[in-house]
């Protein structure tokens, strides 16, 4: 991987096709940038060349965009530098065209004090890869037991409170959670799995898991504990995003619950899109996911609730595991797959099999992702922050363990064929991403 740690001050990328879905751009065009700030940005800059002494980047046709933003993702740092580090997740992201991403707090110790948000913080601008944000969680020590200090981790800088990959179980803390959220204008993100029925469950409940001997989670362990909590919102009148679904009940739900006026949104990941229960295959670890890869109607029904708008944002749902925790017996195995470097080719797949525009599936995992979580990232404007990535998107590779960046490399999309090639990654002006082979 190439990088560039220093930029002259202005620098003009041109022959871009721009695409910047915050105004629904999409047209030849370029953007200058001046240090870590966008100048100027739009159709047919530079018609008439770049300005005298500013460095060109010549995108010779190739997609300019504004830089990915991940909402779901998790790093082993601090606690468990073994499955990944702060440095490694920013080097998966930046090789993926992610430039701003959310962790996840179930970290040791765990994002439930001002001093953990504090760390994540300055460890990640220290690296200067990828802008890192954190959650805070929901409950002390993610034990669904008694409420964190919402508001003291809120002015630390946390961006929104979960427990991560645990949901939030007992109503009554959630409904607390909500409540006192909603005082503030917080947003809480629930992991949507009723416990007692997933408890044990290897995969998704059905003919495939029968068929394989597994212990099954059915897809009602999913909707139940969104339809307890619509209720719990339409009570409290807090904000709810519920991340990853990945079923078709639960995706009714929610279309009514934003029918009625409920604060509601969330979002599904690539696999739940892309992959289907058949995947597990011949008990194939990589696809034991949590929530479990669904039947092929769920999936079907995932695709109709992006193309609809149900769906608010995608996320990776990055969720790295080193070898010993996957190469196990599948009963043995932790769940979770990577998904930074695939989070922008298998979103394009949407685009391929043309179900999306491609300005409508960029929008999903740029500005509307931005906009859910109040960052400023993810729109090409004068004054915002010089995060890009210029990509091809008809440029086919392969997803092997060789060709990812991130420490663990249990990707749900290993043996892949895929389509989308980020040629450079920008982060405040800098280069900090370039493929050895460009």
């Amino acid at each position: 991987m190439a990088v560039t740690d220093d930029r002259p001050p202005l620098t003009a990328y041109v022959n871009a096709r721009l695409l910047d879905p915050a105004t629904g751009t999409d047209a030849p065009g370029g953007v200058l940038t001046d240090g870590e700030q966008i100048v100027e940005a739009g159709a047919g800059l530079f018609a008439d060349g770049a300005p005298v002494g500013a460095e060109v980047v010549d995108c010779a046709g190739a997609c300019l965009a504004p830089g990915l933003v991940d909402i779901r993702m998790h790093t082993g740092e601090p606690g468990q530098e073994h499955k990944e580090t702060l440095v490694t997740a920013g080097r998966a992201a930046v090789a993926g065209g992610v430039t701003s991403m959310v962790c996840l707090p179930n970290t040791e110790p765990v994002i439930d004090d001002m001093s953990t948000v504090e760390f994540v913080a300055r460890r990640a601008r220290k690296h200067g890869l990828a802008k890192v944000y954190c959650y805070g969680a929901v409950t002390k020590g993610l034990k669904g037991q008694e409420l964190a200090e919402i508001g003291m981790l809120a002015q630390s800088g946390a961006v929104a409170f979960t427990d991560g990959v645990k949901p939030v179980a007992d109503a009554q803390i959630m409904r607390r959670a909500l409540d006192y959220a909603g005082t503030f204008g917080f947003l809480i993100v629930q992991h949507p799995e009723e416990p007692s029925l997933s408890k044990g469950g290897l995969m998704n409940a059905g003919e495939t898991a029968t068929r394989l001997g597994l212990a099954g989670i059915p897809a009602l362990a999913e909707v139940i504990m969104v339809e307890r909590d619509l209720r719990l919102v339409e009570m409290t009148g807090g904000r709810l995003h519920f991340a990853h679904l990945s079923t078709a009940a639960a995706f009714d739900a929610v279309r009514r619950a934003k029918r009625a006026g409920l604060h509601i949104t969330c979002d599904t990941a690539p696999p739940y899109f892309a992959l289907n229960e058949l995947a597990v295959g011949d008990y194939r670890t990589f696809a034991k996911l949590s929530p479990p890869l669904r039947s092929e109607a769920d999936r079907q029904a995932v695709i109709a609730a992006i193309q609809d708008g149900t769906v608010d944002a995608i996320a990776s749902d990055h969720l790295p595991e080193d070898e010993e925790s996957k190469r196990l017996p599948f009963a043995e195995a932790a769940f979770g797959g990577t998904g930074l470097e695939t989070l922008l080719p298998v979103t394009l797949e949407l685009v391929h099999n043309g179900q999306m525009a491609l300005i409508d599936a960029l929008a999903l995992i740029t500005v509307k992702p931005a906009q859910l979580m109040n960052l400023p990232a993810g729109r090409l404007a004068p004054g915002a922050a010089a995060d890009l990535v210029i990509f091809e998107p008809e440029m086919g590779w392969k997803v092997t363990a060789e060709r990812l960046h991130s420490k663990s490399k249990n990707s749900p999309f290993d043996g892949r064929p895929v389509q989308g090639r980020v040629l450079r990654t920008v982060v405040d002006g800098r280069s900090v991403y370039v493929p050895d082979e460009a």
